[in-house]
């Protein structure tokens, strides 16, 4: 299957907890939601058998579709002549973590300024 295609049911489930990912594809309405949906209880599998993890704990930390081999193929053309098919695959990695998202608060850093209309009152007063 073309990386463009899965790439479209890869991004869907980037970032979300693993049982929403897993039910996400199973009801989405794409033929790449299978292979992904397949992959993706293999690393559920790997994580809980392997590593001892906690499958409500997990969720998906990154996950990425890159281009893998293409297979050429010819088809039969008008005065024969071929056009080329070229049939796209794909390599689909996916990393989960147990990690629990922490919420980062944004600091906003106040300067203080003097304005400079003390400043050359200031200048005035010591004359």
């Amino acid at each position: 299957m073309a990386p463009r295609k899965v790439r479209l049911v890869v991004d869907l489930i980037r970032g979300l907890p693993v049982t929403e990912a897993e039910t996400r594809l199973t009801f989405l309405k794409r033929d790449a939601a299978l292979p992904v949906l397949k992959l993706l209880r293999s690393a559920i599998a790997n994580a809980e058998h392997n590593f001892k993890l906690n499958r409500e704990a997990l969720s998906v930390k990154t996950i990425f579709a890159d281009g893998g081999a293409t297979i050429k193929r010819s088809r039969a053309r008008a005065m024969g002549s071929s056009a080329p098919i070229r049939k796209r695959t794909t390599h689909v990695s996916i990393v989960l973590s147990d990690e629990k998202k922490k919420s980062v608060k944004s600091v906003k850093s106040v300067k203080s300024v003097k304005s400079v209309k003390s400043e050359v009152e200031g200048e005035k007063a010591n004359i």
